[in-house]
Parts: structure tokens; sequence; C-alpha cells
């Protein structure tokens, strides 16, 4: 009983847990974005490829992983609604449109590739094709719209800022997979996918650019908000960043692609972080520490996802060492 009124006397440790759940879920985001991220580049690209063999090598690249990494989304809507229900509850009623079309996008993007084995004539083979493709592509776009519109506080379906932001996150998820694609296959699939992403890369920072002029006119603060040190860190280090993406694509160093792909996409969620703290619904005004839970819950919450986060973390390095390496001739999706 003791045990039980102290961890509710206040958080544990004395930690600003109220801080540390905005970034967790921040950082659960990102993580989703990044490792489902290069699964819909790569069903984008799909669509651009000629011969049947690079399209099942594209399955085979993708297949051991998209439906795992889409264990993160679920992770970030249950850390959301676990410690900000209040906000959970406001976000995603204004916004239930966008999320059954999210959840239609990915629905489509994982059917379609089951389908597209399941018989081998060309047209019923171009439907699903183009459905795999569709999917691939609405998600993240969809996604980016919810993220835009978030972070300004819109409540309609479209706006300029989600728009863009939804261009955004599609163009970054192009240089995922053109990295992904190249590092599990680098001689069954064409250099031109190689030149994608470099295109892609470039298109993401233009995008970025748009996105920076939308938000220094719409937000509250202005161009002053996006003067914060750490954005403009982030801003001249995505330079760089692509720079070194277009010369490992290039030097054909997959790997080291991948690994600035990433760091893109962390870089672009935290700066999304940075402008909204400490709201945590910018629509409706509500900042972090009016909506987090109460103490007690909190720190349950906290000490379980000490516990159960390396658990997971774990499956995935398990799951990625399993599947590591080039694929081969004679896998299949």
């Amino acid at each position: 009983m003791g045990s039980v009124e102290s961890l509710g006397a206040g958080p544990i440790f004395g930690l600003p847990l109220a801080e540390l759940w905005f970034g967790l879920m921040f950082a659960l985001l990102a993580t989703f974005l990044f490792l489902d991220g290069f699964d819909f580049g790569a069903g984008a690209i799909f669509g651009l490829l000629d011969t049947d063999r690079e399209r099942e090598t594209v399955l085979a690249a993708v297949g051991p992983f998209w439906d795992g990494n889409e264990v993160w989304l679920v992770v970030f809507g249950g850390a959301l609604f676990a410690a900000f229900p209040e906000a959970y509850a406001t976000l995603f009623s204004r916004h239930y449109l966008l999320m059954f079309g999210i959840l239609g996008a990915l629905i489509l993007r994982g059917l379609a590739p089951e389908m597209y084995e399941q018989r081998h004539d060309d047209l019923w083979q171009q439907a699903w094709s183009v459905a795999f493709v569709a999917g691939s592509v609405l998600a993240p776009f969809l996604l980016g719209v919810f993220a835009g519109n978030w972070l300004v506080g819109n409540e309609g379906f479209v706006t300029p800022i989600g728009l863009v932001v939804g261009v955004t996150l599609t163009l970054l998820t192009v240089v995922s997979g053109a990295a992904f694609l190249r590092l599990k296959a680098p001689t069954d699939l064409p250099e031109q996918v190689s030149i994608y992403g470099q295109y892609a890369v470039v298109g993401y920072l233009v995008a970025v650019v748009a996105t920076l002029a939308i938000l220094a006119v719409r937000l509250p603060g202005g161009l002053s908000t996006l003067l914060h040190p750490v954005i403009l860190l982030l801003v001249v280090a995505s330079i760089g960043l692509a720079a070194g993406y277009i010369v490992a694509m290039r030097r054909e160093e997959s790997l080291l692609a991948l690994g600035a792909a990433a760091v893109l996409t962390y870089g672009l969620i935290a700066v999304v972080a940075i402008i909204m703290y400490p709201a945590i619904d910018p629509a409706t005004g509500m900042t972090v520490s009016e909506t987090i839970v109460s103490t007690l819950p909190l720190n349950l919450m906290s000490i379980a996802a000490a516990l159960l986060l390396p658990l997971v973390a774990t499956y995935f390095v398990v799951l990625y060492s399993a599947f590591s390496g080039p694929i081969t001739p004679e896998e299949a999706y």
C-alpha cells in the first residue's frame, strides 16, 4: 500500500515525465516513419520499374519487414492515448476522415502484394500493382497532411500546410526506399533506382523550404519561432545530410545513404516537436502539462515502457539481423 501511495506522490526519481512522454511520442512516430517509410518508398519505386523480375525483387526486399514496421504506428497511437488522452480524443475526432484515409491506404498497401501473388495474368497483376503503389504513396502523404494540420491547428482536410508536408514526407520515404532497395538488391535492380533517390532528396529539400515558408506565415510566432537554434541547426544539417546521401548513393554505399535518410527523418520530426511544444494540440491550446494523465498512472506507464520498449527494440534487432544482407534471386515475397 505504501509503495502505491509513493507512486502517486510525485514523478518517479523526480523526472519530468510529461516532457519525456512528449518526446517519446514523437520518437515513436519518427521510428515508424523511417522504418515503414522505406517500405512506402519501395512501393512508390515499384511503380517505376519495367519488368516482373524487378517488381518481384522489390516485394522480396520489403516482405519480411513491412508488417512488423507498422507496429510503431500502433505504439505511437497507444502512447498518445495513454499519456495525453484528452488530446488524443480531440485531435483524432477532428480528423476522423483523414484517419480512415490513412488506415485505408495502409490496408491497401498490405493487401495488394498478397493479391498480386495469387494470379499471374497481366490484367490482375497490373491492377494490384496500381493498388500497391497507390497505398504506398497515399499512406505517407495522408500522414503528412495529418502532421501539418496538427502542427498549426488546422481543422480542415485539404490545407496548404497539410499538402506541402504531405509531399515532403512522401519524398522522404522515396529517399529511404531507394537506399534500402540498393542495399538489399544492389545487382538485381537498375541503377535508375539510385537516381530516383537522388532526385527525391533534392525535392525533399525544396519541399522543406516551402514548408518553412508557410510556417513562417502561419505560426503565431511567425519567423521568430523558426529561428530556434536547434531548428536552425537541423535545417543546416539536413542540407549536409542530403549532399552526403547523394554522394553515398553514387558511390554505392547504400548503408550510409540509408543512415542519412534515417537522420533526416528523425530531424524532421524533431523540428515538428520543437515547434509544437509546449502545446500538444495547437487547435485547442492544450499544453503538455495540462493534458498529461495523473501522477500514479503516469508513473506506472513509465515503468511499463521502460521494461517493454527494450523488448520490442530487441525483437526488431533480431528481425533485421535474421534478414540482413542482400536478397538472393531465389527469394520471393
